[in-house]
């Protein structure tokens, strides 16, 4: 498959390239699209980083990268190498206490931090000895209106200032006049699409992968023979341990080998990488949420009435809404996975026991109390506990998303 990445060259006070922003495309065409900052991170990452690599769409200069509210909170930047990227805190970022420990962790593992658009406020003075570059956007904000903010910056030691969006030679004459150190923008270069081939994912076997994440205590047997389903994911896996995010003192031998290497809480953040940048991208969180809460759910009844059948049923709940999470038909989605006849026949909607499991699940969900009576009869049980397990399945999948994402 095709993916897709624009780069801008940013130009020190020669007209000399020092370094790119890397801006992430899903076309051809040269214009962000319309989804979330944090799949547009993540996908940045898992197509590029962990494929060619950033150094080699760089020329090996400093890559730029956007790091907005949800890629913070998810530590997205923690899959990039501090030597070669500088993290851009967008603007949409708050100036809040919990945003300061994150920004500060960055800081200390030796990343060189940006702030993008800046517009300044108080707020933001226990951050400004952690950041390294200052981008002001001189079209939203006029050079004339920052003077007085340049001028105090200018003062700090450690910290340099880049006018984007510069489009005039005027524009680029007065910035550098005033003193800034680096300059972007449609005066120099527009943003360059560049086409890369990469090999397309299994979006279900990355669901499996992360069923057994979710679970309190993984597999990495388990994890690494799914791993090993996949070309596009084992190839990411080993792209990431080699891409010089984490010191590597020996050679890895074998997927297991680079499980064990990146360790339980690593493994939790790659997967949960995997699945932003490529099952849930353009749907509502709500949805791989409730997939989470059906999973549990759906567990609970099992373990209640017949506790052979919990983790069967356990991925029932898991993959019930994957269809609708690809835009794919189910048939399609599930066909070529290892699953056992009875598992394949209940997502396809054929009446056994775990379909009836299920389907105790979508009645409590609609609210109809008479569709789950009659869904309840069919699995001969009460549905006094329901609400008990309905809010365990919820405080679980609270937890584990708090975990991994």
């Amino acid at each position: 498959m095709k993916v897709f990445v624009a780069r801008q060259a940013i130009f020190n006070r020669r007209k000399q390239v020092v370094a790119y922003e890397l801006l992430f495309r899903d076309g051809t065409r040269n214009s962000f699209p319309d989804i979330a900052d944090d799949v547009a991170t993540a996908k940045l990452i898992m197509d590029n980083q962990l494929n060619l690599g950033t150094r080699y769409l760089t020329s090996g200069k400093k890559a730029l990268i956007n790091i907005g509210p949800d890629s913070l909170k998810q530590e997205l930047a923690h899959f990039l190498p501090a030597r070669d990227v500088i993290l851009e805190l967008l603007e949409s970022i708050t100036p809040t206490t919990e945003n300061y420990e994150k920004v500060r962790q960055l800081f200390h593992q030796d990343y060189r931090l940006a702030l993008d658009d800046f517009e300044y406020t108080k707020k933001w003075e226990p951050f400004l000895k952690l950041i390294r570059l200052v981008k002001f956007d001189i079209q939203q904000n006029s050079l004339e209106s920052i003077k007085e903010l340049v001028e105090e910056f200018k003062q700090k030691k450690n910290m340099k200032l880049l006018a984007e969006k510069v489009e005039t030679e005027a524009e680029y004459e007065l910035a550098k006049k005033m003193g800034f150190h680096f300059f972007q923008g449609y005066f120099f270069a527009k943003p360059r699409v560049i086409q890369q081939n990469d090999i397309e994912t299994n979006h279900a076997i990355v669901m499996l992968i992360y069923s057994e994440v979710l679970k309190k205590h993984m597999s990495i047997d388990k994890i690494a023979r799914l791993f090993a389903q996949d070309t596009a994911l084992a190839y990411k896996l080993l792209r990431l341990i080699n891409s010089g995010v984490f010191p590597l003192k020996s050679r890895i031998e074998s997927l297991k080998q680079a499980l064990v290497y990146l360790g339980d809480e690593r493994i939790k953040k790659f997967v949960g990488l995997i699945m932003t940048a490529h099952v849930a991208e353009g749907k509502p969180t709500e949805l791989t949420r409730l997939s989470i809460v059906r999973s549990r759910f759906c567990e609970l009844i099992a373990k209640s009435i017949n506790p052979s059948i919990k983790s069967m049923s356990f991925l029932t709940g898991l993959f019930s809404l994957l269809d609708a999470i690809l835009d794919r038909p189910m048939e399609q989605v599930v066909s070529r996975l290892p699953f056992p006849e009875e598992l394949h026949d209940a997502l396809m909607g054929k009446h056994n026991l775990l379909y009836y499991i299920l389907n105790v699940v979508k009645a409590y969900e609609s609210g109809s109390w008479w569709q789950l009576q009659e869904a309840c009869s069919l699995l001969n049980i009460k549905d006094d506990h329901l609400p008990e397990f309905h809010a365990d399945a919820i405080r679980w999948a609270d937890m584990y998303n708090d975990t991994i994402f």
